[in-house]
């Protein structure tokens, strides 16, 4: 067990901050003996000299600069501890579990764990990406605090976050773009459909698939996003993973006649709003702030 005290390390870190025993007694309302006794007997408990005359001041010696570099550490992961502990003292979660849905705009959820990181950089995330029905049965079964989806949950109220548009889209050379006219639904039953699967392990559901004769089932939108960029089939995508591939031409919207554009409102669900702790519902609104500065929907439609 270390001989050395915290108190210790603070009264040595203050005299070389502030320049000297007399003003930092004064900073941190110490008198200028009791501060030259810590140090005096830091460095017998060390059996290191940390300081050394300069005329008629007094510095760091070399093994002072690195003990004391070392202890400003230790310090500061102390402070750290107390701020943690007076949190939980309060009521403040050790962890959030977020279920969002893919579909939920990837950038508005970095700003969001961002902006909540800077407010509780100690409280821990748990952050499940799911698919349909994935985060709703997560909210079932207590698993999560929040949850992203849109899907509606009975027996939960949930409040709207952002509508997400999802777009008809292939490669620029896929046999649909080369019908050269508007397409209908017996045009794509030819073609294979890329569906991104249900991650709920119970109660899943096809949604979307329009019984095409080729169906193609994927865990991620991402790699949904890849094999369309290959030519091997088409999709609906939410536009906020579409925006960089369609302005650089990897994907085209497909012309169709109607269903070309879909929308799905996404709302924030709480297990339990009222028992939920600060730091959920700080997660909460960060989700929120994060959604209203989302760009606008609908800059691709006139894409051809």
């Amino acid at each position: 067990m270390s001989r050395v005290t915290l108190a210790q390390w603070q009264m040595l870190a203050a005299v070389v901050d502030h320049g000297g025993f007399a003003r930092a007694a004064e900073a941190i309302h110490k008198s200028p003996s009791t501060l030259n006794h810590a140090v005096h007997k830091l460095e017998e408990q060390l059996g290191v000299a940390v300081m050394e005359p300069v005329g008629r001041q007094v510095r760091l010696t070399e093994a002072g600069e690195l003990l004391l570099r070392r202890a400003r550490q230790l310090l500061e992961n102390a402070a750290s501890l107390e701020d943690v502990a007076g949190r939980l003292a309060e009521g403040l979660e050790a962890e959030v579990v977020l279920a969002v849905d893919q579909i939920f705009p990837p950038d508005a959820l970095a700003r969001a764990l961002e902006a909540f990181s800077a407010a509780y950089p100690h409280v821990r995330v748990q952050l499940h990406e799911t698919v349909l029905n994935g985060g709703i049965e997560m909210l079932y079964d207590g698993s999560a605090d929040l949850v992203v989806s849109g899907i509606s949950a009975q027996g939960f109220l949930g409040e709207p976050l952002v509508t997400v548009h999802f777009l008809a889209v292939a490669h620029p050379e896929h046999p649909l773009h080369r019908l050269g006219r508007p397409l209908d639904l017996r045009d794509l039953e030819q073609h294979r459909q890329l569906v991104v699967r249900d991650s709920a392990l119970h109660q899943s559901m096809d949604a979307g698939w329009l019984k095409a004769e080729q169906r193609w089932t994927m865990s991620h939108l991402q790699t949904s996003i890849d094999m369309l960029e290959r030519g091997l089939g088409f999709a609906w995508i939410p536009e906020t993973r579409l925006r960089q591939t369609l302005a650089a031409g990897r994907l085209k919207l497909l012309p169709l006649a109607a269903g070309g554009s879909r929308e799905y409102p996404v709302q924030l669900i709480h297990r339990d709003r009222d028992r939920a702790g600060p730091a959920t519902h700080a997660l909460a609104e960060a989700l929120k702030a994060a959604v209203s500065t989302c760009p606008p929907s609908g800059s691709f439609e006139a894409i051809e």
